[in-house]
């Protein structure tokens, strides 16, 4: 009984390493972690923002329509590009999916997966998101191109990137909100 008072906290310790190993519960482990630290992103301060100055991009749609990015041209967009086994990137899609619910609409959202749509599918029914879905069909612009997941870009009306986040955040935030709220309002 000794043994175990004096080194409880050793236990706890090697049992958790234990559970990051085994493949079942290092993914929820990861996710809940990922979670526990994202915070919301950051504005890119003006005099740093890249301007988006191409905007040729062929998306296909969960529904097999094909879409064009250049349709989102001066209006305020987010891009997400994600996958299904990430776990930041399940981390941070219920926060994505409460501010979906609230800027359809005003906001043009693409939630971008090289994924099979087999898997897109099971994975939105199985969480019950609606967040709309898309697979590249062409190189997305220049700009747009990460080799980390999740990597996320709030881009201006007037093409600026203005967030431009790779990590898991917490896009529901009221920080966030304000921002889209301002870009919203801009002018072209």
């Amino acid at each position: 009984m000794n043994f175990l008072k004096k080194n409880w906290s050793n236990i706890l310790f090697i049992i958790f390493i234990i559970l990051l190993i085994v493949p079942q519960t290092r993914k929820p482990i990861q996710i809940g972690l990922n979670r526990l630290i994202a915070f919301s992103p950051s504005e890119i301060s003006e005099e740093k923002r890249e301007e988006l100055d191409n905007y040729n991009w062929r998306l296909k749609g969960m529904d097999g329509e094909v879409y064009h990015f250049n349709e989102t041209q001066g209006q305020v967009a987010v891009v997400n590009l994600w996958a299904t086994w990430c776990p930041p990137c399940i981390a941070e899609m219920p926060s994505f999916q409460k501010l979906y619910d609230d800027y359809n609409g005003k906001v043009n959202f693409y939630f971008v997966s090289s994924e099979e749509t087999e898997a897109l599918t099971a994975f939105l029914q199985k969480k019950g998101y609606t967040l709309p879905i898309f697979q590249p069909m062409s190189m997305s612009p220049e700009i747009l191109q990460s080799y980390s997941l999740p990597t996320t870009y709030v881009i201006s009306k007037t093409g600026e990137i203005v967030v431009n986040k790779t990590g898991a955040a917490n896009w529901n935030d009221d920080n966030f909100r304000e921002l889209l709220d301002r870009l919203l309002k801009e002018e072209l």
